[in-house]
């Protein structure tokens, strides 16, 4: 069984997935008129970005791939600092610009120190 796709069968399930995203988002705002969102729904909002990003984070860190984490691996020392930070300043902004800013920063200097 050969599962190779074309360049047009891949363009046409980039083109469905945008045309999918674009229905279920415009949705909220054609919509909002004529529906009430739940008071259950409205109070789980502000926990949806630290839960996309926690989703978003984790599988770096904990790396499911199989290989050897050290414990001194700069993902994690980036990961204790970002937790840190988003603990003292509740901002996904900061804690996206710090995280990765030491990220950077300790890769640089255990490349330089291997």
């Amino acid at each position: 069984m050969n599962h190779d796709a074309t360049p047009l069968q891949l363009w046409i399930l980039f083109a469905a997935m945008g045309l999918v995203t674009l229905v279920a988002r415009a949705s909220f705002l054609l919509l909002q008129d004529r529906w009430t969102m739940p008071a259950v729904v409205r109070r789980a909002l502000p926990y949806v970005p630290p839960a996309v990003l926690a989703a978003l984070v984790a599988p770096a860190l904990l790396e499911p791939s199989g290989r050897e984490l050290l414990v001194a691996d700069v993902r994690w020392i980036a990961g204790a600092v970002a937790v840190a930070v988003a603990w003292r300043t509740r901002s996904i902004l900061a804690t996206l610009g710090v995280g990765m800013g030491v990220l950077w920063l300790a890769t640089a200097l255990a490349g330089a120190v291997a």
